[in-house]
């Protein structure tokens, strides 16, 4: 069975930090294009950071840009999305993703919900004083 389980989310005051991490069981996320994303009430899920299967390409949505940071451990099975100077207007349930029946040996991607076919259940990330 392939699972993504998101942890580190909780809350946390304008200016911190936070890690969080996903853990991948029944496939490897090296050679996978993965992802973050985030869904606020109201909102459409968008593309915070992603990762390309090789070379380490990365893609930050400009609000997250210098803040965030994407990281893959392939000896834990594990992604990381390191989130400094927090706002409030972060606030959001926060998904990895992964892109697992592709293939593609070295795909880019451009962020999309629909490029990533397995998803963790979310973990929430609120940013308040």
């Amino acid at each position: 069975q392939l699972q993504l389980v998101e942890s580190g989310g909780g809350l946390v005051q304008p200016g911190k930090s936070l890690r969080l991490s996903c853990t991948a069981s029944g496939f490897t996320l090296e050679y996978k294009a993965i992802g973050w994303f985030r869904q606020a009430p109201g909102k459409e899920r968008e593309g915070v950071s992603c990762l390309s299967s090789r070379a380490g390409v990365t893609k930050y949505a400009n609000s997250v840009k210098g803040r965030f940071t994407i990281s893959r451990d392939n000896t834990n099975n594990t992604v990381y999305l390191q989130m400094n100077s927090l706002k409030p207007e972060d606030t959001a349930v926060y998904y990895c993703a992964a892109d697992v029946g592709s293939g593609i040996y070295f795909y880019i991607p451009r962020c999309e919900p629909y490029e990533f076919d397995t998803w963790g259940q979310g973990t929430q990330v609120t940013v308040s004083s």
